[in-house]
């Protein structure tokens, strides 16, 4: 007597969990992120002076951001690590996994001693720390990505695949807001507390992820026999050329974002130390629109597109590049919000609210988490040099320096989507609108 397997239908209405999958990545995005720009931020506000010597503050904040840039350095292994684990094995087990390491981390680092209280081992096990950190950022965010892609109805992508997207700004803002609130702290608790207080978010993540359902392409490719042996070799030989597309899509909004909430921050609180609550409330502000932005903005992709969006936001950051300081350099409180407000809540926001899809559509099921998390993680090690660059050139020419580093890495991102194909144009709306609807009638 024989038996068969049952292969798990796709269904073009998505799965049933596919709400409770975009809420669950969200959730699990925005905590990942609160933990890594917990540290952005404590970089560019505190760290320069509490584990490093104070002898010259200008290598203070070099030392300071080059910390952070290492974190970045690892997410690229953190991406191919958790790419082959969650093409491999399931991506539910990645998700778990990625945000149990990076909480413990962030939660070291509340604890860690200072450089008056042990000297040079307090920033040797804060880059320890940091490295942690970036191997389970690294291996986050494909997972929550093809997770939410994969469970949501085909005509909707876009927008499903921008939902764990919102969670960046909003654990950005949770971040900025908690380093507002614990400024009026006395002494090492203003930095401390917002490291602490991620335990509270990962417990809650936790528990949300670890009742999803898992992927029903990767089991219907796993039913199929279709899994690869080594997805992370295969998405190297067959999909460089998709590799590279992704690096300089990813090139301006990494450098979007770190040009503007951690080194215009460092740089304005350096110049105008009393415009620090103001520039840290801009940012939760901008961060709390960017949620709407991005969601908006992956809506939108649905109805026009991926390319057009993505084309307008890299223009809009190459003709910001300038402005952002023109604007700034004289402290003024209401232009400082107002460049915070564009810079991140509309440009970056923009371009992270296309990206779920329209770098998921890069690859195929069998090495999708492989692929795009190994693109997207390379160009964010890149970007994570963004601050620490900008430094040195403003220190070099001033501040068109930082212009025009962010104006480099918006040209980059321009010409990555000139040359990558619109993955979603009008024939694929048709054929999936009408795919759709056939099967909403079977259904009837």
């Amino acid at each position: 007597m024989t038996t068969t397997t049952s292969i798990p239908q796709k269904s073009t209405l998505g799965s049933k969990d596919r709400n409770k999958t975009a809420f669950a990545a969200a959730l699990g995005t925005s905590v990942e992120n609160y933990d890594f720009i917990a540290y952005g931020t404590a970089s560019a506000l505190y760290f320069s002076a509490v584990f490093f010597p104070q002898s010259d503050r200008f290598i203070g904040t070099l030392l300071s951001f080059a910390t952070l840039a290492v974190g970045f350095l690892m997410r690229p292994l953190g991406g191919a690590v958790g790419g082959y684990l969650a093409d491999k094995f399931g991506r539910k087990p990645v998700l778990v996994g990625a945000m149990l390491v990076m909480g413990g981390a962030t939660c070291l680092i509340g604890l860690l001693p200072t450089y008056a209280q042990v000297g040079v081992i307090a920033p040797v096990l804060l880059v320890i720390i940091r490295m942690i950190q970036g191997l389970a950022f690294g291996a986050e965010w494909g997972g929550a990505i093809t997770m939410t892609y994969e469970h949501a109805p085909w005509n909707r992508r876009g927008m499903y695949a921008a939902i764990p997207q919102a969670g960046n700004p909003l654990g950005i803002a949770l971040a900025s807001a908690m380093f507002l609130i614990s400024a009026h702290l006395e002494g090492d608790m203003a930095w401390r507390v917002p490291f602490l207080f991620s335990a509270v978010l990962v417990v809650v993540a936790l528990v949300v992820r670890s009742r999803l359902s898992e992927s029903p392409e990767f089991e219907a490719a796993k039913a199929e026999g279709k899994i690869e042996k080594n997805p992370f070799l295969t998405t190297l030989r067959r999909d460089w050329h998709s590799i590279l597309r992704v690096i300089a899509l990813r090139m301006v909004e990494s450098f979007a974002y770190y040009s503007t909430a951690t080194f215009l921050l460092s740089y304005l609180s350096q110049r105008f130390p009393d415009i620090r609550p103001t520039a840290l409330g801009s940012i939760t502000a901008a961060s709390i629109v960017a949620i709407v932005v991005t969601f908006a903005m992956g809506a939108l992709t649905d109805k026009v597109g991926r390319r057009p969006i993505y084309i307008v936001a890299c223009l809009a950051a190459i003709l910001f590049a300038f402005p952002m300081y023109l604007l700034t350099n004289d402290g003024t409180p209401a232009l400082v919000i107002a460049v915070f407000i564009f810079g991140i809540g509309i440009v970056h926001a923009s371009l992270t609210g296309v990206q779920g899809s329209l770098l998921t559509e890069q690859f195929g099921t069998s090495t999708r988490t492989s692929g795009a998390s190994l693109g997207y993680q390379i160009a964010a090690a890149i970007g994570g040099f963004a601050p620490l660059l900008a430094a040195l050139l403003v220190g070099w020419i001033g501040w068109p320096g930082a212009s025009l580093l962010y104006m480099l890495a918006a040209i980059i991102g321009l010409i990555g989507i000139l040359v990558t194909k619109e993955t979603y144009g009008r024939a694929e709306r048709a054929r999936v609108t009408a795919l759709v609807a056939a099967e909403k009638r079977q259904g009837a």
